[in-house]
């Protein structure tokens, strides 16, 4: 039975805002993203650089944390940057 990866990750976009999503296959999320049809967020804001990636077995658990993270302050994301 194949054990999914769920990835929680925070982007910064070209105008320097921050997204914050979740998927199963981070690599193709990216480059959905770099080419504007990651989702209209991104696509109006684009893409400058991934900043934050967490990994989870469960999706509940990665729903679960994405939503703490949105709820994070500039302030807070950017110091959960510079533990990493």
């Amino acid at each position: 039975m194949k054990q999914w990866k769920w990835f929680v990750y925070i982007l910064e976009c070209s105008d320097g805002l921050y997204y914050t999503g979740v998927t199963w296959d981070i690599a193709v999320r990216l480059e959905q993203h770099k080419s504007g049809k990651g989702g209209k967020f991104t696509s109006k804001h684009g893409f400058k650089r991934l900043c934050y990636l967490e990994e989870f077995t469960n999706i509940l658990q990665a729903r679960e944390r994405e939503v703490q993270l949105k709820d994070f302050s500039r302030k807070k994301k950017e110091a959960l940057f510079n533990i990493v």
